[in-house]
């Protein structure tokens, strides 16, 4: 979906307006890939004002990210959690998207250059249902990709960086050619991996089964905002290497992730998920957003107020 422009982006230390936030198209981050960043929602809520959802924990794995591939971010985490709420704030924003990057800029041809600068960029903007308006209630379809993700020991799956997201590109397209609306890698050796953007959870004889962080996933917020719910409600939950099949023989599935919030999937390869009947997924829904109407309690101190 096409990008609502706002009126400032944070860039290097402060706001400037959106059309200015610029880079040279020669910055190693467009060169080879090396962007750390993080996908974040605020929420408007009823009784805590706008809160950006998990920002700290947000933050935390960017700078994990960054770590990984030498990209140096040169605000402390504090420093960057309040660029964040103040970027939000300032742009009048009730609810938005954030997307915050730390990436390499202009200076060096090498994809072992440590010449260039540590450019770093924060934008909020509105953006509304990432898989569609009706797909919360509804459900989208998939496909099973034949692209398969990357496998352990070639690139850590576990680092938010913007060159993972090139394996993402050929899913969705696949899945989008192929008339739904997402599709599902398989890790290297043949068993369930994720979506295109997004976690997976399959529930069958009411246990819920998702893949562990060795099948070339990325360990999701989401996710685990999913997966507190699940032992809340005293339903086991278990990571571990899921096969293909059993995609098909789901009484439930659900996807997790920033944009995606908490969406059923309706139908794998055209073959309908289970009865229709979604019980544990509804649950988990009606929890995750229950934390932005007031219905959920807070308990873990996920909801950071974007004033004061």
């Amino acid at each position: 979906m096409p990008i609502q422009e706002a009126k400032l982006i944070w860039k290097n230390g402060e706001l400037i307006p959106w059309a200015e936030a610029t880079t040279h198209v020669l910055s190693h981050a467009l060169l080879y890939g090396t962007c750390a960043f993080e996908g974040l929602r605020a929420y408007k809520t009823p009784h805590k004002g706008t809160c950006i959802f998990r920002l700290q924990d947000h933050t935390r794995r960017l700078f994990y990210s960054a770590r990984i591939y030498g990209i140096g971010i040169d605000y402390t985490e504090e420093e960057v959690n309040e660029a964040c709420k103040r970027t939000v704030r300032e742009n009048g924003l009730e609810s938005a998207y954030l997307r915050v990057n730390a990436y390499l800029g202009y200076g060096e041809m090498s994809p072992s250059a440590t010449g260039c600068p540590d450019d770093f960029v924060i934008a909020a903007f509105p953006w509304g249902r990432y898989l569609g308006e009706e797909a919360i209630e509804e459900g989208i379809d998939a496909v099973v990709s034949s692209w398969r993700r990357t496998a352990q020991g070639t690139i850590p799956a576990g680092a938010k960086v913007a060159g993972n997201y090139l394996s993402s590109r050929l899913i969705t397209t696949e899945a989008k050619n192929r008339g739904v609306v997402e599709g599902i890698g398989l890790s290297h050796d043949g068993t369930v991996s994720e979506g295109g953007g997004e976690n997976l959870f399959i529930i069958k004889d009411g246990r819920v089964l998702t893949p562990p962080l060795a099948a070339s996933i990325l360990g999701g917020i989401t996710r685990d905002t999913a997966m507190t719910f699940l032992k809340q409600m005293d339903v086991e939950i278990t990571e571990q290497a899921i096969p293909r099949e059993l995609l098909y023989g789901a009484d439930e599935i659900f996807m997790t992730g920033t944009a995606a919030e908490v969406t059923p999937v309706r139908a794998i390869d055209g073959l309908e998920v289970g009865t229709g009947d979604k019980p544990i997924t509804k649950e988990v829904q009606k929890r995750f957003f229950g934390l932005f109407d007031g219905t959920t309690e807070d308990e873990w101190g996920w909801l950071e107020p974007v004033e004061g």
